[in-house]
């Protein structure tokens, strides 16, 4: 989530943010490389030192999906060779660490403000801009709770001793992000926006 500060990163607006966001998504499936993907992770992370972003904060959210590219990556290594392991969860990394940087250095209301912009010709086949950047804003806060809500059940299952058991770590997750999305929803309708 947002971290206030003076950085040149958090004074650009969230405009071109963005588009630097996408232009790096596109440079890495554009050429599909392991070390434009290494190019890509380095420029990602001299932003975030730029941006002075709190990394104790950033590997909390990120440690979850550690986890899975550590899979991808031994996965890949196996049916593709290193090189194709290394492009694809480094890419995935850097990508998902841009944009938290992004969510980081940027006010959410201003990503709201821009998503509205940007949604505006949705509205000529009768979506409303204004619910389609709720749903973005919604899925961005989400995101890293289920992450906190994942590490809570690992740490719960790891204190009792069944680290190794899945089910001790899938099955609270599961009802705790049902629980979750159950208030949502409720929250929403209570302000009329479930329509």
């Amino acid at each position: 989530m947002y971290q206030p500060g003076t950085s040149p990163v958090h004074r650009v607006g969230a405009g071109p943010k963005l588009a630097i966001l996408a232009v790096l998504g596109i440079a890495l499936v554009v050429w599909p490389r392991w070390w434009v993907a290494v190019v890509g992770l380095v420029i990602v992370l001299a932003v975030a030192l730029v941006a002075r972003v709190r990394w104790r904060a950033l590997a909390r959210g990120l440690a979850p999906l550690a986890v899975l590219l550590i899979g991808i990556a031994a996965f890949q290594t196996w049916q593709r060779g290193w090189e194709v392991a290394v492009q694809v969860s480094v890419s995935l990394f850097a990508l998902v660490l841009a944009g938290t940087v992004l969510t980081a250095t940027t006010p959410g209301d201003r990503l709201v403000d821009l998503l509205v912009r940007g949604a505006r010709p949705l509205a000529r086949i009768g979506l409303k801009p204004e619910v389609f950047a709720l749903a973005v804003s919604l899925m961005l806060r989400t995101i890293p709770a289920l992450g906190e809500v994942f590490a809570e059940a690992r740490d719960a299952a790891r204190a009792r001793g069944l680290e190794r058991e899945p089910r001790a770590v899938l099955v609270p997750t599961a009802v705790r992000t049902v629980a979750r999305a159950h208030a949502v929803g409720e929250a929403l309708a209570a302000r009329g926006l479930g329509e």
